[in-house]
């Protein structure tokens, strides 16, 4: 591959050499990494301006160098070298994204539970499909981890040829508002974009929630998607994008006018139930998730694989038989209680579970949960005050505290809560402290990190699990009552 190859549907000014038919090695967008033959893609970053390391990257046998500050007889000028660096990387790997088709669901909550769901049940009706999201990215039946919700550009692309060659149909994808904010996602056109919500998260990245939903706006763009599918909340920031999209929406909820509708909802402990209304179409819909939030989920699902012509009951029979996603309201049996795993780490996302949880639990609610750090400090109150409003008894421990001190970030929560709250900064303390004092009854959601294998403690990830933590907890006090191990506790 030559350097115009690379650069084919990037804008760039001529550079008059004949830089454009040198040989490509690798894209590389860390001057250290550079190899010879290689082509250097420099950015403004937040922290570092990596133009700054240009003719390191030159000197280290660099090909050429993409820049948007400057230019020269190596140095090809292009207008946005962010996206450029999503251009090229989709050119790198064949355009491979371009051969399949691509569904990406954007929210503040909701994406996991929803990509995995439509996923699913492709797989289910017959369809060979990749997924990539918090939980890493699935190729046929092998899991790599990708460390971010959306891969940056190369990681990303490389997954699609991988896809491409173990010869997926479909991709499900989340796409997050930094990716869309930062043109990862530009040369990628889905076949359908899905918002599930708008609700504060992020503001120590975006500043403001008209910059958030800006960015998440970003998707729904004729050049990057198709049909948009949006969750009418009749809320400012969905009703906005409904005003002014320039592509075609349907929209689905509870709204008497919303093209796919839900009524006569029933949820319980084991699952919801629901007719959907859809033009001329009518049919009920089964499924083992719980909550009026899930409802909207499943909502989505049947809204993409509708408009994609998949049949209603293959359709149907997926959505029946689906499994929760991996810490998305993970339910475990402790004796008379019920311990719920979830991954809700916003303000939404928690009032959404303790609310779940309130209509389906049939005694006390008790909440485990923290808030991350170096991230949104407004959300911290505002999760106390919901949790002491939700829940009888709240725990507030260590989340992911990063570079911050937990017990910093704990009292910033905890000005927002009521006196039912106890402080038990060691996450693994708080959570056994919580399955030895409940056990009668009540339910107990452990909140904040839901499938995460990590805890991330001064910026070195360390194992660790939710899950682990309460399975080894239920064995301990099995051995120790019953002497036979894993009896007593079920999934």
């Amino acid at each position: 591959m030559k350097v115009i190859d690379l650069l084919k549907d990037v804008n760039y000014k001529f550079p008059g050499t004949d830089v454009l038919e040198r040989k490509v090695g690798n894209i590389v967008i860390d001057h250290r990494k550079v190899k010879k033959g290689d082509v250097f893609i420099a950015f403004n970053g937040e922290k570092i301006n990596s133009n700054r390391f240009i003719e390191k990257a030159l000197l280290a046998g660099a090909s050429a160098v993409i820049s948007d500050e400057r230019e020269g007889e190596d140095i090809i000028k292009v207008d946005n070298a962010r996206s450029a660096y999503a251009l090229m990387s989709k050119n790198y790997y064949g355009r491979a994204c371009d051969k399949m088709r691509i569904i990406a669901v954007t929210g503040t909550n909701g994406k996991t539970t929803t990509t995995t769901a439509i996923a699913d049940v492709l797989k289910s009706a017959g369809y060979k499909v990749g997924l990539i999201g918090t939980l890493g990215a699935k190729i046929s039946n092998t899991y790599e981890d990708t460390g971010l919700t959306t891969p940056d550009p190369q990681r990303l692309h490389s997954l699609f040829a991988k896809m491409y060659e173990a010869g997926d149909e479909y991709v499900v994808m989340e796409a997050s508002a930094h990716a869309l904010a930062l043109n990862k996602l530009d040369g990628v056109k889905f076949e359908i974009g899905v918002l599930t919500n708008i609700t504060e998260d992020h503001l120590d990245y975006f500043g403001n929630m008209d910059k958030y939903a800006q960015a998440k706006y970003k998707l729904f763009q004729p050049q990057r998607v198709h049909l948009g599918i949006v969750c009418k909340k009749n809320d400012q920031y969905t009703d906005y994008l409904l005003r002014h999209s320039e592509v075609p929406i349907l929209t689905y909820g509870f709204d008497k006018n919303c093209d796919f509708l839900a009524e006569g909802v029933k949820s319980t402990i084991a699952g919801s139930e629901f007719v959907c209304k859809y033009g001329d179409e009518t049919f009920k819909v089964k499924s083992p998730l719980v909550g009026d939030y899930n409802v909207e989920n499943i909502l989505a699902v049947v809204s993409v694989l509708r408009s994609m012509k998949i049949n209603k009951y293959d359709m149907l029979s997926g959505i029946e038989h689906l499994k929760p996603a991996e810490g998305r309201f993970n339910m475990i049996k402790f004796g008379n209680a019920n311990i719920i795993v979830d991954f809700a780490h916003t303000p939404d996302g928690l009032e959404k579970v303790l609310t779940t949880a309130r209509q389906i639990a049939p005694g006390r609610v008790v909440v485990v949960f923290g808030c991350g750090g170096n991230r949104d400090r407004i959300k911290r109150p505002l999760m106390g005050r919901i949790a002491s409003t939700l829940a009888n008894d709240v725990i507030i421990t260590s989340d992911n505290p990063r570079y911050e001190n937990p017990t910093t970030i704990i009292n910033e929560i905890r000005e927002g809560a009521f006196d039912n709250c106890k402080i038990i900064v060691d996450r693994k303390k708080a959570i056994e402290y919580a399955l030895s004092h409940y056990r009668n009854d009540e339910t107990i959601i452990i909140a904040g990190k839901g499938g995460e294998k990590y805890q991330d403690i001064g910026g070195v990830k360390y194992p660790y699990s939710d899950f682990d933590v309460i399975y080894n907890f239920i064995k301990n006090q099995n051995s120790s009552q019953n002497g036979d191990g894993d009896e007593h506790y079920k999934v």
